[in-house]
């Protein structure tokens, strides 16, 4: 972490994305959620984690500073098993004390996509209403939030700061900075279990029908909306308010 001390709370609420970003644009992913913590509080701080191909690092991360920060995990209802299996797997074994499994509105469901072909005619309204409105009724007591993103993931995510504005919200990167070599090595020195479909080449793992696999020349996150313009699905595009 810089010399910089972590900004608190003051009479006027929160203090800025920006104070806090200079203050731990160089700390350690442990530094980054334990400010978090302190800054926000345990009652109005949330993780958010797909419980993907990467997902178990952050989780470690996270369980080691305070495993009942609460955890929100998208139910989209087009997920693999094997990820749902794996977040059970990881919650045991991680210890995680509060994980939250947010499905989608059912009457949305009913009126917007009766016929569960959404994904392949508008992925983006799929995106919006199994994603991006359900995480937002779900952040609703939140003042801030963690996420798992990398810069080296590319794309949009090649510049994300490590504590950026979302809407009224504080949104947490404490991976922003992180090699995938860190990442390998804090799976490697917890055992951390990998993602079932790892082993069958998929390198990020989403929704069923919008995931494919990636060869080892690819971008990790090819895989995702293949054939599309499409590269993100929204959460961390569209303002959480």
């Amino acid at each position: 972490m810089n010399a910089h001390a972590v900004p608190q709370w003051t009479a006027d609420g929160l203090p800025s994305a920006a104070e806090l970003d200079a203050a731990l644009s160089a700390a350690t992913p442990q530094q980054v959620i334990a400010a978090a913590l302190d800054v926000v509080g345990r009652e109005r701080l949330a993780a958010v984690s797909s419980f993907g191909t990467e997902s178990a690092a952050l989780l470690k991360v996270i369980a080691d500073v305070d495993p009942a920060i609460p955890v929100i995990f998208l139910d989209t209802g087009w997920l693999f098993a094997e990820t749902l299996s794996y977040r059970d797997q990881l919650v045991e074994r991680l210890g995680l004390r509060d994980v939250r499994s947010i499905k989608p509105d059912a009457e949305t469901l009913a009126r917007e996509d009766a016929d569960n072909e959404l994904w392949f005619s508008n992925p983006d309204a799929c995106c919006r209403i199994r994603k991006v409105e359900p995480l937002a009724r779900a952040l609703g007591p939140f003042d801030a939030w963690i996420n798992g993103r990398k810069r080296f993931q590319g794309g949009a995510r090649s510049t994300i700061s490590v504590v950026e504005q979302d809407g009224g919200r504080l949104k947490f990167n404490p991976f922003a900075n992180i090699s995938q070599a860190e990442i390998a090595a804090i799976y490697a020195e917890a055992k951390l279990p990998p993602h079932p479909l790892v082993a069958s080449g998929f390198r990020s793992v989403g929704c069923m029908p919008c995931t494919s696999r990636a060869s080892a020349d690819e971008d990790a996150r090819a895989g995702r909306w293949r054939g599309r313009p499409k590269t993100e699905c929204g959460i961390h595009t569209v303002s959480t308010l």
